[in-house]
C-alpha cells in the first residue's frame, strides 16, 4: 500500500498511524536516490509539451518557463536550469499570471487546471518512464509486503482543485498502481524481483 503524508508531519506521529511503514521522503529535499522523484531535480532532456526541439533539465522549468504573466511572456531559460535553485517565477516580481503557454512559440494560453492537464501530468509521466523507471518498480515491488509513505511538501491529490499545488507524490502513486491521470491504464505484469530500494 502506498499512501502520502505532508513532510512537515513527525515521523512518530505518521509511524502511529501507520506502524511498521517505511517512510519515504519524495521532496527535493531528499537525501538518498529518491530526490530523482523531484520535479526540480535535473535529469535533462525532458520534452516540453507542445514544443518540438525544446527539453529541459527538471519538470519544474517547465511548468515556470511556459508561465505567463502580466509583464513577461514564456522564459525558455528556465528549462536549462539544472540547480534545483531559482526555478520560481512570481507575482511579487512579474505581476499577474495569465495562464500557461501551450508551447513556446504557441497562440493559446492555458487556464491552471487545464496546464496542470496537458503540461505537468505529461511531463511527470515522461520521467517516470524515461528516466527513475526503477524506482517506480521498486516502489510497487516494496509496496505489495509493507505500507510506503510518500512524503511530500503538498498533499493535494485533486487534479481539479486550484487551491493548491498538486502533490507529485500522488501522481508518483497512482503511476505505480496504473491508475495514472488522463493517461492509458497500464495493464500490470510480474516484474522481475529486483532488490529493495527501501
Amino acid at each position: 500500500m502506498v499512501v502520502i503524508e505532508s513532510k512537515r508531519r513527525k515521523h512518530e506521529n505518521i509511524l502511529k498511524k501507520y506502524p511498521d511503514a517505511v517512510i519515504a521522503d519524495v521532496t527535493s529535499q531528499a537525501t538518498d536516490g529518491l530526490v530523482k522523484l523531484s520535479p526540480f531535480y535535473p535529469h535533462g532532456g525532458i520534452p516540453v509539451p507542445f514544443s518540438e526541439g525544446y527539453t529541459a533539465m527538471c519538470i519544474e522549468g517547465i511548468w515556470q518557463g511556459l508561465k505567463v504573466f502580466e509583464s513577461a511572456d514564456v522564459d525558455v531559460n528556465m528549462f536549462a536550469n539544472g540547480t534545483m535553485k531559482n526555478i520560481k517565477r512570481t507575482v511579487r516580481r512579474f505581476g499577474k499570471p495569465l495562464g500557461h503557454r501551450k508551447g513556446v512559440n504557441g497562440t493559446e494560453l492555458l487556464g491552471y487546471i487545464e496546464a496542470r492537464k496537458q503540461i505537468y501530468l505529461p511531463a511527470y509521466k515522461w520521467v517516470l518512464e524515461n528516466k527513475v523507471a526503477n524506482i517506480i518498480e521498486r516502489l510497487r515491488e516494496a509496496s505489495k509486503t509493507k505500507t510506503i509513505v510518500l512524503l511530500d511538501y503538498t498533499t493535494n491529490c485533486d487534479i481539479d482543485d486550484p487551491t493548491k499545488p498538486l502533490s507529485h507524490a500522488f501522481l508518483i502513486k497512482a503511476y505505480a498502481e496504473g491508475l495514472y491521470p488522463f493517461g492509458d491504464k497500464k495493464t500490470q505484469t510480474e516484474a522481475p524481483q529486483m532488490p529493495s530500494l527501501f
